[in-house]
Formats: C-alpha cells, structure tokens, sequence
C-alpha cells in the first residue's frame, strides 16, 4: 500500500481564520470572551479537545454539546461561503494518483463538512476513502482519525503511508499512529512548530508540493 492521507482544513482549504471567527463568536453568544490569535493556535483539533482550553469541565458537560452545535451551524450558514481552495490541489491530487498512491482524507470535521468540501475542492473522483469526526472517539491530537482511515484502506503496512497536515496536531496524531507527516505553512503555523512536531518535509502549501514532488517523501515511497 502506498497512499497519502490528507487533512483539509489549513492544507487544503483556506480555512483556519474561517473557523476561528466561527468559534469566536460562538463562544461570544454564550458569555465567553475568547482571543482570535489564541482560537486560531487552537483549530486543527476538534471540538472536543477545543473547548477545553476555553471552557471548563462542568461548562462542557452541560452546554458543550450545545455550543458545538451552534457553532457547527454559525460556519456553515456565515463563513462556509467564504472557504476557497488553495491553488493547486486537484493537479497535486492528479499526480498523486498517476504515481501509483490511494488518497484518502482524514478530518476533524463532520462528515457533512468533510462532503462538502470534497465538492468546493473538487476532488471526489480522485479520493478512495475519507474519515471524519464521525469515525473517531476523539479528535487530533489523539490518533483516531488516522487509525480509521487506516482501517479503510486496509493497509497492513505503514511504512509507504504519508499524512499531509498543515499544524502540529495532524503530526502529532499520525505519528502515535505510526506515520510520518509532510508538513505544509499555508495553515499559518511557523515552520519550527512543524519541525519540532516531527514533520519530516515542510513545503509551502499544495501548489509547492506538487512542484517539489520529485523531491518530496511521496516519490520516495
């Protein structure tokens, strides 16, 4: 098996702000006053291991399932509008695929989201599989959602399996699943933070990737 896994949002989609300004003001709407910069280090992970940096437990045992809601509705009613793709995707998925790779997508998003995004990158022809939030106990950092997208693939093997993220979480979560990640800036995250969460190649955004990937550990594998 020889396949890359990629998360979306930051890597794929100009996303990250997007979701930010959506936890932000949810947050606002129940009486807490949170900080842009210190939201946006936050997104990458899922809600579950976002609202306890912010909130604490008892807040989340009582309304957690409520403000998530909330905030799940917010994005998709004001922000989604606004998400784009970042230049280059669908030709890096086209070179990935006539290298001989599977691709499959692994979110912290829900489903829906992760549907719809397929559709806004135009990709759904060119993905084998996909996992959401929906497939996982919990969210990045925690493993899970690599673990079932290794599980779709039914790959026995991970040394030719690559994930593709753009923050410290997608590669702290590939690596307790035993996978190395190809780390990209375009998430807004400093290349040192990538670095020293043991990505093993950093490039700009997907555009670079597909421009460098002769040299990137895809050809490689």
């Amino acid at each position: 098996m020889r396949a890359a896994i990629f998360d979306i949002d930051g890597t794929l989609l100009d996303s990250v702000d997007l979701h930010a300004r959506a936890w932000v003001e949810a947050f606002t709407h129940f009486g807490v006053e949170t900080d842009f910069t210190e939201v946006r280090r936050q997104i990458g992970k899922g809600g579950d291991e976002l609202m306890p940096v912010f909130l604490p437990k008892s807040r989340i045992e009582r309304e957690g399932e409520t403000i998530e809601a909330y905030r799940s509705d917010l994005f998709k009613q004001k922000y989604l509008p606004e998400v784009r793709p970042f230049p280059g995707v669908r030709p890096l998925f086209e070179r990935i695929r006539a290298a001989g790779l599977t691709i499959a997508l692994a979110s912290s998003g829900k489903r829906t989201e992760v549907e719809r995004y397929t559709e806004i990158l135009k990709i759904g022809d060119l993905v084998n599989v996909a996992t959401s939030s929906d497939d996982a106990d919990r969210s990045k950092p925690h493993p899970d959602i690599f673990e079932a997208a290794l599980k779709k693939l039914n790959s026995g093997t991970r040394d030719t399996i690559h994930v593709i993220g753009d923050t410290p979480y997608d590669a702290e979560a590939a690596g307790k699943a035993g996978l190395p990640t190809i780390g990209l800036l375009c998430g807004g995250f400093p290349e040192a933070d990538l670095s020293a969460s043991g990505c093993v190649a950093i490039f700009r955004d997907p555009q670079d990737l597909l421009d460098g990937f002769e040299r990137s550990p895809l050809e490689a594998a």
